[in-house]
């Protein structure tokens, strides 16, 4: 296979500079000044506005992905690979969307887009935002034994 770029996952609020090359995923502007510059626009990644009204999260899943396998994997690999270029090869790409992931309850497009791609490429998209922490596991009991 040829050439990947390096992939991570984030929202918009707490992305840092350093983390990587910053790249929107939404269908619309961030509406809040951002205290970075953002380096494209992944628009085979960015679910469509029809997408957005879907609720439930399984039938966004499944649709989402149908979306991402008519863009044809090659296809987004050229365009974030286009983006990572025109920046630094070796710094990630950070998909950012507005989603907080700690939120419980929350579920985003970018998570999803993250499995698909592991499962294209082998390799991991890790998520640099705040994540919902499980629950602590109970020591165990007398009655565990």
């Amino acid at each position: 296979m040829s050439e990947l770029p390096k992939l991570a996952t984030c929202t918009y609020q707490e992305f840092k500079p350093d983390m990587g090359t910053p790249v929107r995923t939404t269908v619309g502007h961030p509406r809040f000044a951002l205290s970075y510059q953002l380096a494209g626009h992944a628009r085979l990644v960015t679910p469509t506005r029809p997408l957005l009204k879907i609720e439930a999260r399984d039938a966004y899943e499944f649709s989402y992905r149908r979306m991402l396998e008519g863009h044809v994997f090659g296809n987004i690999q050229r365009e974030l690979l286009r983006i990572a270029g025109a920046y630094d090869l070796d710094s990630p790409v950070v998909l950012l969307c507005f989603d907080r992931l700690n939120v419980p309850g929350n579920w985003c497009h970018r998570t999803m887009f993250a499995a698909w791609w592991t499962e294209q490429t082998g390799d991991e998209v890790p998520e640099l935002g705040a994540q919902l922490k499980a629950a602590p596991t109970p020591p165990p009991t007398l009655f565990d034994f």
